[in-house]
């Protein structure tokens, strides 16, 4: 007898670790939606046009899928932005709205899916953090502030699920080249104040993503985990990040500041 595919949900999931996150689930045997703003098809996975911050696109969107389906077995919350810049220059708004975006995205899709996982006895929800969580990067603030958030709710969450079959975790990419590079909105307002700090920093942090992982590594990595059967609630990708979350848990948080001072606000 063959058995039915799992049914998964990628938000986020028409370019970049999206994307490729996707497509390695297809590969897996998983019927893949993918949740995005874009009318951009992509071959193999059934698009949903959605807006994260929309509550009622969220719950449209996850009520069509189920009157497709009939269950969601796993839930990938990928979609989000960064912005960079001074936190003196930075408007709230643009941190709320990234907040938004980033955290509270996941939070809708998450009250509408938790639901359904819950009366099913099972499901795998992977939440996308970064490795900007543990190392809180200078002019990048709210974006570390973003996936801080994360990891903590992550981590609730999956004592809260525990019971019920659902299980929950949050990955943490370092620099995948991707177009999130080019996608982030900058405020470069104060950086004569701040003596070129600003630009500096951003301009190392483009380079190291550029020149960074291939997002089907990441990909293939994310879907493994969204298909294990067991998980714990935080994951890096790649040794080089495990070992810097690994250092940054072990230093003493005046030392470990000190040398992100060095690296990202010189």
């Amino acid at each position: 007898m063959t058995s039915m595919p799992k049914i998964a949900i990628v938000t986020g999931g028409s370019s970049g670790i999206g994307r490729a996150t996707a497509l390695a689930l297809r590969e897996a045997g998983c019927r893949v939606y993918e949740f995005s703003r874009r009318d951009r098809q992509v071959e193999g996975l059934i698009h949903v046009t959605a807006d994260i911050t929309d509550e009622g696109a969220v719950e449209a969107s996850v009520r069509q899928v189920m009157e497709r389906e009939g269950r969601i077995d796993i839930l990938v919350n990928n979609a989000g932005y960064g912005i960079s810049g001074a936190i003196e220059f930075t408007d709230t708004e643009e941190a709320r709205r990234l907040f938004d975006a980033n955290f509270f995205g996941m939070v809708r899709m998450n009250r509408h899916v938790l639901p359904i996982m819950r009366r099913q006895g099972a499901g795998r929800i992977v939440n996308l953090s970064s490795v900007a969580a543990p190392v809180p990067i200078p002019f990048q603030a709210f974006y570390s502030a973003t996936k801080a958030a994360v990891n903590d709710y992550t981590m609730a969450l999956a004592n809260e699920m525990k019971p019920f079959g659902v299980t929950v975790c949050a990955v943490q990419p370092g620099d995948i080249k991707t177009g999130f590079t080019a996608a982030r909105q900058k405020v470069t307002a104060g950086d004569d104040i701040y003596d070129g700090r600003i630009g500096r920093s951003v301009a190392r942090m483009e380079h190291d993503e550029q020149t960074g992982m291939d997002p089907a590594v990441a990909g293939q990595y994310i879907a493994s985990l969204a298909l294990r059967r067991r998980v714990k609630p935080l994951y890096a990708i790649g040794l080089a990040y495990k070992a810097a979350c690994v250092v940054m848990k072990l230093l003493p948080c005046g030392l470990s500041n000190w040398i992100i001072g060095l690296l990202y606000a010189k």
